[in-house]
């Protein structure tokens, strides 16, 4: 049996949305992204795009989350090169933009979408998975 070695992303992948929004009560969560994952050298860079602002927000509130984003990609990222041994992660993440709900748009949402950002340009590369993924909490 042989290991197919691949690198993600193969290529450009523009415009990944991820939407995380759960309703279970209060507090519920809230949170939309649109980024790029680019070839670059391996590891994972990750930077957010000057428009990647929130109007009425204050800068330190929108920085956090957009860290938090930033997290979640990284670990979502380092189990698919857990899972996939033959997988080389070189990836520029590119946050374009981020939506958020004035009440419901907390850390831990934006650092679920960011796992759910590299899920869904998975699926844009490379199709579905062979095997589910686990249930984002």
């Amino acid at each position: 049996m042989t290991t197919e070695t691949r690198a993600f992303p193969p290529r450009t992948l523009s415009a990944v949305k991820a939407v995380y929004a759960r309703q279970a009560g209060c507090p519920s969560s809230v949170a939309v992204a649109v980024t790029d994952f680019e070839p670059w050298t391996e590891g994972v860079e990750f930077e957010t795009a000057d428009t990647c602002t929130v109007p009425g927000w204050p800068d330190a509130r929108v920085a956090e989350l957009q860290e938090a984003f930033g997290s979640g990609v990284r670990e979502e990222l380092e189990e698919l090169a857990t899972l996939n041994p033959g997988t080389t992660v070189a990836v520029a993440v590119v946050l374009r933009s981020i939506k958020v709900h004035e009440v419901d748009s907390h850390p831990r949402a934006f650092r679920q979408a960011g796992r759910q950002a590299v899920r869904n340009a998975l699926l844009k590369a490379y199709g579905p998975p062979s095997t589910p993924w686990p249930r984002l909490p």
